[in-house]
């Protein structure tokens, strides 16, 4: 298949979790034949700010992701007729602006001749429906969203009257256990941006209080941390590190012998059984994972098994003691842990499934064999 995706940005993951979904399922499509097209505006916020980060990042990125290719555009000159000439699927990622989403709604519905999908992976439609609202899908074939509960939401709010559930998963050719020195690991490492206060009473209760109390060799990595947030940090004695470029996170899981996940407060309270990345991604690289207390009601872990799961700070410390204090358990969560992701939630698996949602649409050539040798290699343009 000729396939377009338009999303915020493929460049960057500076505090844009999506990324790493985003990069792993374009590489599964190109290993196995399918032509993809990214585009992305030239100056989004995400790439602007990485930038400041690290100018040299996109050599390591390519490095890490050596099949991705990125179109960067200016919105005012970007062509839908030459951009979208003989192409069957366009993905359509919820960053993108309202204006771009409803042109290419109306673009279809003149031209044709291809399938187009909204895919969404935030919890906007419950913290700011007024925003979903108003994107105009009147011309979509459907929706992938990234939970059960995400749909039932865009269905009983008619925003759109096919909805697909496609959870997010890992890459792991990119996010697997690495080697470590075992004398150098630190004890608990934390990887997650502030997010405008969605969860600070939860990260005090569920992350710092334990780190600090059970006295910890703790690090935290993310972005927009206010200045009070960092103060605090100091003064329970937990580093503060920063951004991390996403695909660096298994390296920094391989140094460290435990993480949380902090869920979102949209996640626990509204849009159950949606885990987001980050326990992908911890669960991909093998490290121990214990996780705020979720309603994991799609079943895709074993709770107690792949995972611990703490209802408040005294169990999350009891937690956390256990783990650190016992190697079998700590082994245990790690191998369970990457077994289910290895078994359903890989970005292979995600293509399957996007692969059968095409088919169902009348695409044409969505199952092509996989290439007998590797994919052309592309630059990622700046």
């Amino acid at each position: 298949m000729k396939i377009a995706l338009f999303c915020h940005s493929l460049r960057s993951d500076w505090n844009h979790g999506n990324a790493h979904f985003l990069r792993g399922v374009v590489t599964e499509l190109v290993r196995r034949g399918h032509e993809v097209r990214v585009f992305e505006p030239r100056d989004g916020w995400s790439f602007v700010n990485q930038a400041r980060e690290d100018p040299h990042v996109l050599v390591r990125l390519h490095a890490a992701y050596p099949e991705l290719q990125s179109e960067p555009y200016d919105p005012a000159g970007l062509d839908l007729g030459a951009v979208l000439e003989d192409v069957d699927l366009v993905l359509v990622h919820e960053w993108n602006d309202h204006a771009l989403v409803a042109h290419l709604g109306r673009h279809r519905a003149r031209h044709g001749g291809f399938r187009l999908l909204f895919h969404d992976t935030h919890h906007r439609s419950v913290s700011e429906p007024e925003s979903i609202g108003r994107y105009d899908l009147s011309h979509y074939d459907g929706v992938l969203a990234f939970g059960a509960a995400l749909r039932e939401r865009y269905l009983r709010a008619g925003w759109a009257e096919r909805v697909w559930v496609w959870h997010e998963a890992a890459d792991p050719r990119v996010f697997r256990p690495l080697p470590h020195e075992e004398a150098t690991r630190r004890e608990l490492v934390w990887i997650g941006n502030w997010g405008d206060d969605e969860r600070t009473a939860e990260l005090r209760e569920f992350l710092f209080e334990p780190a600090a109390t059970l006295k910890l060799r703790s690090r935290v990595h993310g972005v927009r941390y206010p200045d009070a947030a960092r103060a605090e940090l100091a003064r329970l004695g937990i580093e503060y590190a920063g951004w991390i470029a996403n695909f660096d996170v298994p390296a920094a899981f391989a140094a460290h012998r435990v993480t949380v996940h902090v869920p979102r407060r949209p996640y626990l309270d509204q849009l159950p059984g949606i885990p987001t990345i980050r326990p992908f991604e911890a669960l991909a690289c093998g490290i121990p994972l214990v996780m705020v207390l979720w309603e994991d009601s799609e079943g895709l872990f074993r709770p107690g098994i792949d995972y611990l799961q703490a209802q408040n700070g005294i169990a999350m410390r009891r937690h956390l003691r256990d783990v650190l204090g016992d190697p079998a358990l700590a082994a245990s969560l790690a191998h369970h842990g990457r077994e289910t992701i290895l078994a359903r939630h890989t970005c292979a698996h995600r293509v399957d499934e996007l692969l059968a949602i095409a088919e169902e649409l009348g695409c044409r050539n969505t199952h092509l064999p996989p290439p007998t040798q590797a994919a052309v290699h592309h630059r990622i343009k700046t």
